[in-house]
């Protein structure tokens, strides 16, 4: 390779990288899905387009696809919350196992009766296809500026780091099945095999997790080498798995759950490092695959491909998210979202080179196949599943979100963190006076920075919007993050009017506001009444009709309603 191509290859992979970021921006603006903007860069690039770029090197992709997602994993693993296993563990296990299975039988189905391929091929097929990408969902609902409802997104967030190597396992036991064909014992090397992989995963990235958290918080490094640290210890961890024969997507999604709930050093400068890796690693994905289809091939397979992705999306995604969550009574709103959520995107790229690779047949009506679906799944569902969030009501508005905050490691204190809260104009510590802050065992108020300046003799202060709080404590507390949630116009207007005494009975409500609750548990509080109703696991946003005004759950503290919202009229 000559010195001038070397050159064009680093001008044209950092022009489309600058492409693709730039273009980020413009996608907030009109609600579409950024992972689509970035597939279509890789075809205008591509041999077809004004690109010209002829690429379709499968093992070269391979490699380079392992990678990324294996990053993209990680990244998911280091912003799972401890919480959300305590919410959602089982269901979210459920959907990553049972749904995965589901899903990839009923699309199979579809594939062999549309395409009439094999039966084994066809399966292949809805393997490939059969997990989700909750990375693109969350970053869809972050640019349109609302969170869900911690049940849901607990939901999603665990389903998608674990459901993950299910797929990967069945995709790469369907291959080896169709290279074996015929062979004896094959269901007891398919068990084996998953008790393989599983086990591994989770032993391994169970120990690698134990390992690297105690290097990053005993090794005396440079700043910017933690970050980098904890990067070439997941990827250790995920290669030696992986080398072991357990799956090491499953591994390193473990060790970055342990990571992210450990107090580390530098750990914001970690999540930063590690989300900017994931966005760098989703951009090269779809342009890796934008580049590897030729677009002047695909209309043939065009219309069977449509109607396997809305037979995935319209039916086996559903049915497997209802069979899946029927032991854990989800509420039908949140079931449908989930439903709508199974957008497909790195995953499937991936495994679509597994057949080529392994010598399979109909590699290329695979691949093409694979690709249709993600697209039209971006497409469909990418544009418009912040409309369905606010159409079945799991989206919360941004004062339910935690406030953002500066953390600071005190040297030789493991346990100990400075934590720095910016006081929003109309949030609940603005007007207060310090010593009418929360008093909590293990931390305290270290001072106040005011223009730039720390202000002397802070402890009779009064806080002002804008001002700095710097917090000592062993962990951030939810507390004092209450206090510090800028104020927004939406509040009132999705927990209600009033906020009611969680200890006020339902007889008394009734009778307030002229309706009939005989049919009801009368002398049942407010509390008691909506924790009964949500299984013992109300979250914020939760809401009930009772004759003609709505329940809003506003707060809950260890499983119990605090605080409670009433809307005079209910929809």
């Amino acid at each position: 390779m000559s010195i001038d191509l070397t050159y064009q290859f680093i001008f044209g992979a950092a022009l489309l990288s600058l492409l693709c970021v730039l273009a980020s921006a413009f996608t907030r603006r009109i609600g579409a899905p950024v992972l689509l903007i970035f597939l279509i860069l890789g075809m205008l690039a591509g041999e077809d387009g004004p690109g010209g770029i002829n690429f379709n090197d499968f093992e070269l992709a391979f490699l380079f696809g392992n990678i990324a997602l294996a990053l993209i994993i990680f990244d998911g693993g280091l912003g799972t919350r401890k919480d959300t296993f305590r919410i959602s563990l089982k269901p979210a296990l459920s959907l990553a196992t049972l749904g995965v299975i589901l899903t990839a039988g009923t699309t199979g189905a579809a594939v062999h009766f549309i395409l009439n391929l094999p039966w084994l091929e066809s399966l292949l097929i809805g393997a490939i296809v059969g997990s989700t990408d909750a990375a693109a969902v969350f970053g869809l609902l972050r640019n349109a500026g609302f969170d869900l409802k911690e049940r849901t997104g607990a939901t999603l967030e665990i389903e998608s780091g674990s459901n993950d190597p299910m797929a990967i396992f069945l995709t790469i036991t369907l291959v080896e099945v169709m290279q074996l064909a015929g062979s004896e014992n094959q269901v007891w090397a398919i068990a084996g095999e998953f008790v393989k992989q599983m086990g591994l995963g989770l032993a391994l990235g169970y120990c690698g997790g134990v390992v690297l958290s105690y290097l990053l918080q005993r090794l005396p490094l440079i700043t910017s080498l933690y970050p980098l640290l904890a990067l070439a210890g997941g990827m250790s961890i995920f290669g030696l798995t992986a080398l072991c024969g357990g799956s090491g997507f499953l591994a390193i999604f473990i060790a970055g759950a342990m990571l992210g709930n450990q107090s580390l050093p530098h750990s914001s400068d970690i999540h930063r490092f590690h989300d900017g890796i994931a966005w760098l690693s989703q951009i090269g994905m779809f342009l890796m695959l934008g580049l590897l289809i030729t677009p002047s091939d695909l209309p043939p397979i065009i219309i069977p491909a449509l109607f396997v992705a809305l037979i995935l999306i319209f039916v086996a995604r559903p049915v497997a998210v209802l069979l899946a969550l029927l032991p854990f009574r989800y509420p039908w709103r949140e079931q449908l979202f989930i439903s709508w959520c199974g957008l497909r995107g790195a995953v499937p790229i991936i495994l679509a080179l597994f057949p080529s690779l392994a010598g399979v047949e109909q590699t290329k009506t695979v691949f093409e196949l694979v690709f249709f679906v993600v697209l039209i799944s971006l497409i469909l569902q990418g544009w418009t599943i912040a409309r369905v969030a606010g159409w079945l009501q799991v989206a919360l508005p941004p004062s339910a979100k935690e406030p953002e905050y500066l953390q600071l490691k005190i040297q030789q204190e493991q346990d100990t963190e400075i934590f720095v809260y910016r006081v929003f104009a109309g949030s609940s510590a603005q007007g207060c006076k310090l010593h009418q802050l929360p008093a909590i065992e293990g931390s305290q108020v270290v001072g106040i920075i005011r223009r730039g300046v720390l202000v002397d003799e802070h402890a009779g202060k009064t806080l002002q919007s804008d001002d700095q709080v710097m917090i000592l404590a062993a962990s951030p507390h939810a507390d004092y993050s209450r206090l510090f949630v800028p104020a927004s116009n939406h509040k009132n207007n999705f927990f209600g009017e009033f906020v009611l005494n969680p200890e006020t009975k339902l007889a008394e409500i009734g009778h307030a506001y002229g309706f009939d609750v005989s049919e009801l548990d009368a002398d049942c509080s407010v509390s008691q009444y909506l924790v009964k109703r949500f299984h013992g696991k109300p979250v914020v946003g939760d809401a009930l009709k009772i004759g003609g005004v709505k329940l809003v759950v506003i707060e809950v503290d260890g499983g119990q309603v605090v605080s409670v919202g009433l809307k005079l009229r209910a929809k």
